[in-house]
């Protein structure tokens, strides 16, 4: 899966998430954050607001992310 970034030079991990509908609500992006179970480049990362970039990977669960400028 890719997702453009449009006029903006990054995305929150956590906004991420919860725009292309990963999680249902901002809360259960943290806990899955704090719980280990997302990747970026990856690594695993726990931090919720961490800048997510063009040419950042992002994976949770089977699903992972290609983020384009």
């Amino acid at each position: 899966m890719e997702f453009q970034l449009k006029e903006q030079e990054y995305i929150q991990l956590n906004n991420l998430l919860k725009t292309l509908s990963l999680v249902g609500t901002g809360g259960e992006a943290k806990i899955r954050i704090l719980e280990g179970e997302v990747f970026v480049n990856g690594e695993e990362c726990n931090v919720i607001r961490k800048k997510i970039v063009p040419g950042d990977a992002v994976e949770i669960g089977d699903v992972k992310i290609l983020i384009k400028d």
